[in-house]
């Protein structure tokens, strides 16, 4: 066997160990589409001179229950709402996801509901959409930057 015919092994090549990251990623999800949507709600006098009335749970869901079965039917007031905060003149609401444009609709196209004798209040959207922290951070947002 001659020298040029000799099985020559290939020279290995060394690499410097490389430095590990201080964080570990344990795992990782991807929530695609969540289940619910979330909206928030104020209750507003159409005139300036009323003063308007502070919202309990139960006259909350009948203010909304009222604009559902106004726009929408039967159908509509059987939406599955979830009263989540009310507080004042304000509410939070969880509706499912594949509904919150009809609820939004709904509450907003509704005029009115009569409250003791002349006054008229209505819901007015503040702000809706999929995810709960978007909105509760709008909220300060004014005072931040106003």
């Amino acid at each position: 066997m001659s020298t040029t015919e000799m099985d020559v092994d290939p020279p290995i090549t060394t690499t410097k160990p490389t430095k590990s990251s201080k964080f570990q990623t344990l795992t990782q999800t991807t929530i695609r589409s969540p289940f619910f949507s979330y909206a928030h709600l104020s209750l507003v006098s159409p005139s300036p001179s009323q003063s308007t009335p502070s919202l309990d749970t139960l006259t909350a869901r009948h203010y909304l229950t009222s604009a559902l079965r106004q726009c929408l039917g039967d159908t509509g007031a059987s939406l599955a709402i979830d009263m989540l905060l009310v507080k004042g003149t304000e509410c939070w609401v969880r509706v499912p996801r594949e509904d919150l444009a009809a609820f939004a609709a709904a509450v907003t196209a509704y005029p009115g509901h009569g409250v003791g004798g002349e006054e008229q209040v209505l819901m007015r959207v503040v702000a809706c959409g999929d995810w709960l922290g978007a909105l509760v951070g709008r909220e300060g947002e004014g005072r931040v930057w106003g």
